[in-house]
């Protein structure tokens, strides 16, 4: 699910963060990797109660962490620590669904009627194409639920949810703009139909068709979709969520949980070595041809930085990078790489909600681009 803490920044209070350690798999001396460790500390210093990242560049790779994987403890955040990605499974559902459209299965401009009978209004005026860039102007399922610091978010912390019944609350709603493809709005609703419709396509899950297509194919060991199951299997950094309790907000831990409230729209968990496999092989075409590719960079919406499945954003020294990142509430990542897949970068942090990262996350970034 994309990044939603913004909204949770003012609801928060002083809560501290540990003193951070960090482990690094690169010399003491060397003063680019040094500058990354700084990078990463400030990230913590700004609002996460840990983070880890892995760059991979012409020095070869290096992984650093910083702070603490879980608070109350001076446990490190594990180098090798797997994490729920949100939002970019959205770039492994869209590689799936153009993989078919490849494959002559599936067409972009495929309408949802065609697919998903009477599964939401005006299905027949919104194709695969724009619930892939998000100009289908569907509500968006996550803005139905209560969202911290309301007490109310934590029972559905259990809770089992099919993609249907998301869609139904979503679409008892308004749309976000009319006609379909005249604006941009995210919108997670989108990618639990396609979820649904590649399940009509092939007669098997989003996730069957990932595991198969993607994750045993680049041998991404590390990377799973865990349907309902609560845990994060590996060892792993702890997440938080802030909760209005006793007339104080605290943060609480967030690290298990149902994933289907998630679904097609966020549920994988991963690693950072996996995620820079995926961008790397996404964009070196190992999964798509390039005319699908390309399809994939451009916009739905002229001045947008996102088109079906994938973002991009161009860094302070003018490097344009690709991939994607997400929001799992208690978890935020990104992933991103150059075009000649030469430089490439992977962060997560579990955010304690005194700011938002986002200012620094890109400091981090630059310094792995540009220096």
């Amino acid at each position: 699910m994309k990044r939603v803490h913004r909204a949770l920044v003012t609801a928060t209070t002083t809560l501290a963060v540990m003193a951070a350690s960090a482990a690094a798999l690169a010399t003491p001396e060397d003063a680019d990797r040094a500058g990354l460790q700084q990078r990463l500390d400030d990230v913590v210093a700004t609002g996460a109660v840990g983070a880890l990242v892995e760059v991979r560049d012409e020095h070869g790779v290096w992984r650093g962490t910083s702070a603490v994987a879980e608070r109350g403890t001076t446990r490190a955040v594990p180098v090798h620590g797997h994490f729920r990605v949100g939002s970019i499974t959205k770039t492994f559902v869209a590689t799936v669904a153009l993989q078919l459209v490849g494959e002559g299965r599936l067409r972009l401009d495929d309408t949802v009627e065609a697919w998903l009978p009477g599964a939401v209004p005006n299905g027949d005026r919104i194709t695969v194409r724009q619930l892939l860039n998000h100009t289908s102007g569907l509500y968006d399922f996550k803005r139905t639920l209560p969202m911290p610091p309301d007490p109310e978010f934590m029972d559905n912390r259990w809770r089992t949810w099919t993609a249907a019944e998301q869609v139904r609350r979503a679409v008892a709603n308004p749309p976000s703009f009319d006609p379909p493809g005249s604006d941009y709005a995210y919108s997670n609703t989108g990618y639990l139909l396609l979820g649904q419709i590649v399940e009509e396509v092939t007669g098997r899950s989003y996730g069957e068709e990932i595991e198969r297509r993607v994750i045993r194919p680049l041998r991404l060991r590390d990377t799973s979709l865990p349907g309902t199951s609560p845990r994060i299997r590996g060892p792993h950094p702890h997440g938080y969520v802030p909760i209005e309790q006793d007339g104080r907000t605290r943060l609480v831990d967030y690290t298990e949980m149902n994933p289907s409230v998630m679904g097609a729209g966020g549920e994988i968990t991963s690693t950072t070595r996996d995620l820079n496999r995926f961008i790397a092989a996404l964009l070196g075409g190992r999964l798509l041809p390039g005319h699908l590719l390309d399809e994939m960079k451009t916009p739905g919406v002229g001045g947008r930085k996102y088109g079906l499945g994938l973002a991009w954003q161009d860094t302070s020294c003018g490097v344009r990078v690709y991939g994607n990142d997400g929001d799992a509430l208690a978890y935020q990542s990104w992933s991103f790489s150059t075009q000649d897949r030469r430089r490439q970068v992977t962060v997560a942090l579990t955010p304690d909600f005194r700011a938002d990262p986002d200012d620094v996350v890109d400091a981090l970034l630059d310094k792995a681009f540009c220096d």
